[in-house]
Formats: structure tokens, C-alpha cells, sequence
């Protein structure tokens, strides 16, 4: 049996990517933190071995590399919230770059013919920002021009993954996921934050108002199921050293993922843009090619949008 172990477990994609794990007959184990919130891995719990630990703390992930030595390491913790890394850019640096580089270093420090593992560094489209109008769909060779401090925490953690490779042979691929979405999705991401407003208006919990940021940004989005099964193929599949795009090679406005949504619901809502919901500065357009990943593993997404945001309004209407 393979040994895994997921960074982020209790997340988003982490526990989608558990969930598949255990579904392959992997052995699943996951770092988790005293203040962890358990609710994505509720139902299947008993199944994961979880360990404490904390990205920020060098003794205790090797503690935890040393005792399960995994064949496959997804290192998918992160502050993923691209609006509050303006808020708090240091806290974002801090979490994201100095985790990663703490879990290299652990992982470093204990490699032997015994201990090699295969290493997913989640990245992000954000690492791209700035995209021109002749540079999409994006591959991965296109220029790096971050607009976030989360955008750049990412590419710090890219060449972090790279440098311990050439330095050390360390068996890093990174990942540059374009937008996810889902059931679990968080309620501050754009989505989601879409669909418990309208599950709560449906039930009569607020007023008919749907709040958003900028509605004439386009992202390329990839249901997360999609998305996990993409990670296990990248450690599967996939060379050491080299980065490949996760998308679905389409690209929506936001203001017709939100048409999409309130398709799917009764509701008659007005729309006001919030000031709190704006970036400072905005990625214009995140469009993905990901024909490099397809070539290397045969992935292509299967989930349409309009069932994933069916899924993910079905999702909150059963918790509001």
C-alpha cells in the first residue's frame, strides 16, 4: 500500500484529493493544526491518519516525515485568499514561503535510499498576473508579472521546489492550478460566496441583494474533483523539475458565472457591487492551456461548469 501525505488536508482541494486517495486504497495521512477546522473530512476521518504539526515549524515536520516516510508528498497548505494577502502580505509571505521552504528542508535532511518521496508543489495561475492580450491561452512558459502578494508567495515557492531539485535531487513538480471550485469551496471565494448568498436568500435569510467585487474579470475555473484527480497524476505521471497548467481551457466572466448560478435558483436578486470585494489590482483575464499536462498523463477535466456550480448551490443550500 502507497503511503500519501496531504499539507492542507482539512482544505479545499485536500480533502477532495483524500477523499480519492482513499478511494484508490492509498494510506492517507495529513498535518493538521490544533485550530483546524475538521468539516471537509467529517465523514471519512476515521479512515486518514492525521498528524499535528504545523507548516511554520521546521522539528515538527520532520518528526512527521521521519515516522511515515511517504511515497508522495502534496504540499497543498497555503494562505490561498488572494484578497486578504493585501490585507496581511507579510502573514501570506510567512505561511506560504517559509512552509514550504521548511518542508523542503525537512524533507532535505532526511532523504535516503530509504526516504525519496515525489513531491506536488500546488502553485497557482496568480503566479502569472499579469497576462497580455497576445499571451493567452497561457502556457507555462509565459512570463511571471504576479499582482497580488499571494501571486508572489507562489512564485517563491515555485523556486524554492526548483533550486532543492538541482541542489539536493529532491523529486519536485510543481502544479499551476488555474481557478477550482466545488462543493466545500470556502464561502469568502467568488463562487461560493455567490451560492450562499443565493441558498440564503432562498430561504428567506437575507435580503434579496447579491454582493460581488469586479464582475468583468475572466477566470478559467476546473471543478476540484477534477482538480484531485489531476494531483495524483502528476505524481504518477509527471517529470521531476518541470511545471504544468491544471485548467479547463475555457475562460468565463465572473458576471456570467454569477448569470449561471442565479439560473439555477427562483431567486429575483438585485446586484451592488461591494467596495470591500475590489482588489487593488485585478487580473484582467486567467485563461489556461493545458495541453503539456494532457500530453504527460492523459488528464482532460470532465465535469462541466454548469454542474459544478449546481453541485456547489446544492452544497450550501443544504447548510444555510
Amino acid at each position: 500500500m502507497k503511503k500519501a501525505l496531504i499539507t492542507g488536508i482539512t482544505g479545499f482541494v485536500g480533502s477532495h484529493l483524500a477523499e480519492l486517495l482513499l478511494n484508490k486504497n492509498f494510506e492517507v495521512h495529513g498535518i493538521v493544526r490544533w485550530r483546524s477546522k475538521m468539516d471537509n473530512i467529517d465523514d471519512f476521518k476515521e479512515k486518514l491518519i492525521l498528524h499535528d504539526g504545523d507548516m511554520t515549524d521546521l522539528s515538527s515536520l520532520i518528526k512527521i516525515l521521519k515516522q511515515v516516510k511517504p511515497n508522495y508528498i502534496f504540499h497543498l497548505a497555503a494562505q490561498s485568499f488572494v484578497l486578504s494577502s493585501w490585507k496581511s502580505p507579510s502573514q501570506t509571505l510567512h505561511t506560504n514561503v517559509i512552509g514550504a521552504s521548511n518542508l523542503l528542508e525537512a524533507i532535505t535532511s532526511l532523504k535516503d535510499d530509504s526516504f525519496d518521496p515525489i513531491i506536488q508543489f500546488a502553485g497557482s495561475s496568480e503566479e502569472y498576473g499579469l497576462v497580455l492580450p497576445h499571451e493567452v491561452p497561457i502556457k507555462e512558459t509565459n512570463p511571471l508579472r504576479p499582482l497580488s502578494p499571494y501571486g508572489v508567495s507562489k512564485v517563491a515557492t515555485d523556486m524554492l521546489a526548483h533550486q532543492h531539485l538541482r541542489s539536493y535531487g529532491i523529486k519536485t513538480i510543481v502544479t499551476r492550478s488555474f481557478n477550482s471550485t466545488g462543493p466545500r469551496r470556502g464561502e469568502v471565494f467568488v463562487c461560493s460566496t455567490f451560492a450562499k448568498q443565493i441558498a440564503e436568500i432562498e430561504k428567506g435569510k437575507r435580503e434579496p441583494v447579491i454582493f460581488h467585487g469586479n464582475l468583468d474579470a475572466k477566470r478559467d475555473f476546473t471543478d476540484v474533483r477534477d482538480i484531485a484527480r489531476a494531483y495524483l497524476l502528476t505524481v504518477e505521471k509527471c517529470k521531476p523539475g518541470e511545471v504544468y497548467n491544471i485548467c479547463s481551457g475555457k475562460a468565463y466572466l465572473m458576471k456570467e458565472i454569477l448569470s449561471m448560478l442565479l439560473s439555477l435558483s427562483h431567486a429575483s436578486v438585485e446586484l451592488k457591487q461591494d467596495p470591500e470585494r475590489m482588489r487593488p489590482s485585478d487580473v484582467s483575464i486567467l485563461h489556461g492551456d493545458y495541453s503539456k499536462f494532457k500530453k504527460a498523463t492523459g488528464w482532460q477535466p470532465t465535469i462541466e461548469i454548469k454542474k459544478t456550480l449546481e453541485d456547489l448551490l446544492n452544497y450550501w443550500r443544504e447548510r444555510v
